[in-house]
């Protein structure tokens, strides 16, 4: 069969739809300044959508701060990657400064946090070795797995007694290879909320000899008595031995960085392709990186303004009787049951008639029959804003259990 005759007759779970849900359910175009309100198709609307945790993204410290860096030196400086003709005294600054933060010996930027966790799995570990990671891990994670050319054991989402069972298996495979072990998790997973049980997981360090991974894009600056992470919320920073995060979350830009024992980071400085054979992070983000973390770490009040709106609009929808799961985080998803056709109408009526801008999730990210909207607060949210969604999440829940939403045309067309 021609490849690409192949791949046009099944098109995916989600391309499938693309004749009815491009440019509103998939690929929609937010426009105006980065707010809590911004411009959907002419109209304004209450958005939740954006992992502007910290509020910084329009923020006009941040704003100035990154003018006047591009100003002065332009997207292309430095010019080629890091090891070759790309660093500079600003980069690695600002790796000391995130190292500091996080409480690690060392630190390294990536360019991308997608890119950037996947050529770290690929750089720790080579077919000898075996990795041991949890069910729920993010896709960059999963596909980072997938290169592996050694052996791979998944165990259940937090699933502790899983886990020792997956390392008794992994140990007794590198004990015949020769390998080590390498357990990777997240520090608050993006989808539901939960932090990763890191405070069991290195007790396990106890019995078995491994190294823990952890991908805390969600945690870093959220969660903490600093901002520093899951690792800090839970007391087990030092037991982490390579902390990533990415500054698309809380720091509102793009980049990311790993930090750890100053021996290995100089190892994956010389071994981790992805920023050997690409070009370094331009100085506009690095120098905007830093002012981004000064604010985090100098102004609390960032944090404490989130999470006065997490408790405010998690706690509202509980009362009402609303499936948030078991999140421990910003993170806030309002589980509801329904088809995909439903998740379509039921969203349209969201933007249409409320004005409110979510996220929905369907299958395959979530199992069928379920309809997971996913809610971002921030620091720029007002309570007003809260009590605005959750008055509206009030009338779509009624909408959704009463069939309302089934026997809508839009729903039909994603049924067919």
């Amino acid at each position: 069969m021609d490849l690409f005759e192949k791949l046009l007759k099944d098109r995916g779970p989600l391309g499938k739809h693309s004749d009815v849900e491009e440019g509103y359910f998939m690929f929609p175009k937010l426009e105006g300044p980065i707010s809590p309100r911004m411009k959907f198709r002419g109209k304004e609307v209450l958005t939740w959508s954006l992992n502007n945790y910290l509020g910084l993204a329009n923020h006009p410290e941040i704003r100035k701060v990154d003018a006047e860096a591009a100003a002065e030196w332009g997207l292309g400086y430095p010019m080629g990657a890091r090891m070759m003709s790309g660093n500079s005294a600003y980069h690695e600054q600002f790796e000391a400064q995130l190292a500091s933060f996080v409480k690690k010996e060392a630190a390294m930027l990536l360019n991308f946090g997608y890119q950037g966790i996947l050529s770290v799995i690929d750089a720790l570990v080579d077919r000898k070795d075996a990795i041991v990671y949890d069910a729920e891990s993010h896709a960059c994670i999963v596909d980072g797995v997938r290169l592996h050319m050694g052996k791979r054991f998944v165990y259940p989402h937090n699933d502790i007694t899983s886990l020792e069972k997956q390392l008794e298996r992994a140990t007794k495979l590198t004990q015949e290879t020769g390998g080590g072990i390498l357990v990777i998790t997240e520090g608050v997973f993006g989808m539901s909320g939960r932090m990763g049980n890191l405070k069991d997981i290195v007790k396990l360090k106890k019995k078995f000899n491994f190294k823990l991974l952890v991908d805390d894009a969600h945690g870093f600056g959220t969660m903490g008595k600093t901002g520093a992470g899951a690792g800090e919320e839970q007391g087990v920073q030092d037991e982490i031995d390579i902390y990533f995060s990415t500054f698309a979350k809380s720091m509102a830009s793009i980049g990311a960085f790993i930090a750890g024992d100053a021996d290995i980071m100089n190892f994956l400085k010389y071994n981790i392709r992805s920023q050997i054979f690409a070009k370094s992070l331009p100085m506009p983000l690095v120098i905007g990186g830093m002012k981004r973390l000064e604010m985090l770490r100098t102004m609390p009040e960032l944090k404490d303004n989130l999470w006065k709106i997490v408790h405010a609009i998690q706690g509202g929808l509980r009362e009402r009787g609303f499936n948030l799961g078991a999140t421990e985080s910003p993170v806030t998803p309002v589980i509801l049951s329904g088809g995909v056709g439903e998740a379509a109408t039921l969203t349209r009526d969201l933007r249409e008639n409320f004005n409110i801008f979510c996220s929905v999730v369907i299958y395959p990210v979530v199992p069928k029959d379920v309809i997971m909207i996913r809610i971002i607060p921030t620091a720029v949210h007002t309570l007003d804003d809260v009590a605005e969604t959750i008055g509206a999440f009030e009338a779509i829940k009624d909408k959704l259990t009463s069939g309302i939403y089934q026997k809508d045309e839009l729903a039909a067309a994603f049924t067919r």
